[in-house]
């Protein structure tokens, strides 16, 4: 079987292929090219390609796609931000390598490279789900998708339309490895599923619904400012920018005031002089407010929770956040990287993970689905809320450490992503942006620009119906899809045999003339 040429031209397909996948993704967020840069990705590989062809392409792609993609690491962690890339486009190097050649690729592929971003999703430390295909797609019209199967089934839906078109073009130069009905099958099966979310349960539920008006509440002010985990000399400043907002919220005007994550930094929260100020604010508007805290938990640890003040004063109920995020919030492997001379002292104290339902309870009945920060961005902490009766989610955050916008920006898309997979009205507070809302179907409203400070107020509808991933989640999807690689190579392997069988056949049997001279 004869290899394909060495060129260069592989490669730079790679590296293009890869670099318009990043353009994909906010703050670029020109969704089509998350395709075509997988078009280009499948022409770079070939029907044929090598063992070490498919390495070292699917590495350059990946490479392309998750340095530019990620670059909001850099301010967390530059040693974490090379090792995330290098260790991410080393999974799809693996995942080219694992896939079949051949026609069979045509199906093969996406669902390789699918399960290597479902493996990134959740592993390691948890997982590290940014930059992704799916964030890429929430401004786009396949957003739906993320109701049937989330984001693993849409991040199958892009490999496959893109692996299968790639496949297509390249089929008119190279026919003896032509994808045929395989392809065509692969395209069916992937546009299908738009047609499936337009009519599937979108969240809705059965009955009427109460409406609520919430009020976000932005402080506004510098980004690029570091905390030490969670607490700075700014923080009294930072609290004091929230309540100056909110004091143009006109009395009777809202039924809940949400505030960012950890905008309030003190030692014990109850009994504070902050609870004493948030609670003047309720009581004067009306409204139970709820905010972001963070507390001392001895000498080497603390605790990020947001929690309801009452119009009483009292705080009446109370979410720790579970997903810490790595290198950020705690140090992964503290005594390890300590002994080889890592600057531990980064993280000096490390957050103490939730163990409660990621739900918080307003003093009416109101049940709110929580998810700070860090946790929109994995679907079952959503989801999570969920199930315990939330009937809107809430995604209190901070991403004022990070300069750009990169991160803030795919966070947003994180919203509009658990919004559609949960059937979910969505309020997203920051204190230096971005906040916004997000309708159940992913429209986005209000959202506001960086550093400003405003005053944001809209009404939601509270759903309680439940989507197909909301009551799925994602292990269904994971597991049809590695049964679909292993048949990829199943399949065609059986077929080989009964080809191999036959021409044997044939060999040993004795001709007519053999058999008449006997």
């Amino acid at each position: 079987m004869p290899r394909p040429p060495r060129s260069p031209t592989h490669a730079a397909l790679a590296v293009a292929g890869g670099v318009l996948v990043a353009l994909a993704l906010p703050p670029w967020g020109c969704w089509p090219l998350a395709f075509v840069g997988i078009v280009l990705f499948e022409l770079s590989l070939g029907a044929q390609p090598t063992r070490r062809q498919r390495l070292t392409r699917a590495a350059l792609f990946g490479a392309a796609w998750f340095v530019p993609g990620m670059m909001w690491m850099w301010f967390l962690t530059p040693p974490g931000y090379i090792i995330a890339a290098a260790t991410f486009s080393g999974c799809h190097a693996i995942a080219a390598w694992i896939a079949p050649r051949g026609p069979w690729r045509v199906l093969g592929r996406p669902v390789a490279h699918t399960l290597a971003e479902a493996l990134r999703f959740s592993f390691p430390f948890g997982g590290v789900p940014l930059a992704s295909l799916p964030i890429g797609q929430a401004a786009g019209p396949f957003l739906s998708i993320a109701r049937l199967g989330g984001s693993v089934l849409l991040t199958w839906f892009v490999f496959q339309v893109g692996f299968a078109a790639g496949a297509l073009s390249g089929w008119a130069r190279d026919r003896r490895h032509g994808p045929g009905w395989i392809a065509v099958v692969g395209l069916a099966a992937a546009l299908v599923l738009l047609p499936l979310a337009a009519v599937a349960p979108d969240g809705s539920g059965g009955g009427g619904h109460r409406s609520l008006r919430v009020t976000v509440v932005q402080g506004g002010g510098p980004q690029g400012t570091h905390a030490v985990a969670g607490r700075n000399d700014d923080s009294a400043l930072v609290f004091q920018r929230h309540l100056t907002a909110s004091h143009s919220i006109v009395a009777g005007s809202t039924d809940l005031v949400l505030w960012p994550e950890n905008v309030i930094s003190v030692t014990r929260f109850v009994g504070s002089d902050e609870l004493s100020e948030v609670a003047a604010e309720a009581q004067r508007i009306g409204a139970p407010f709820v905010v972001g805290i963070t507390e001392d938990d001895g000498p080497d640890h603390f605790l990020n929770a947001q929690v309801v003040v009452s119009t009483d004063g009292t705080v009446t109920s109370r979410y720790d956040k579970v997903r810490r995020v790595p290198f950020g919030e705690y140090m992964p492997l503290r005594g390890l990287l300590h002994a080889f001379g890592a600057p531990t002292d980064l993280v000096p104290r490390d957050a103490v993970a939730g163990r409660g339902p990621a739900v918080l309870d307003l003093p009416d009945g109101t049940r709110l689905a929580v998810v700070i920060s860090w946790e929109v961005f994995f679907g079952g902490r959503a989801n999570e809320g969920v199930e315990h009766g939330g009937t809107l989610l809430i995604n209190p955050t901070n991403g004022s450490s990070y300069t750009w916008t990169i991160l803030q920006s795919q966070q947003i898309a994180a919203s509009r992503l658990r919004a559609v997979e949960q059937g979910r009205w969505l309020a997203q507070a920051a204190p230096t942006g971005f906040s916004a809302f997000v309708s159940p179907s992913g429209d986005l409203f209000d959202r506001t620009g960086v550093s400003e400070q405003k005053v944001l107020s809209h009404v939601i509808v509270e759903r309680t119906g439940r989507t197909w991933y909301s009551r799925l989640g994602n292990k269904p999807i994971s597991a049809l899809v590695v049964l679909i690689l292993i048949g990829t190579w199943v399949v065609p392997g059986r077929a080989w045999q009964r080809t191999r069988r036959l021409h044997d056949d044939s060999a040993s049997t004795p001709s007519a003339d053999v058999a008449a001279d006997q």
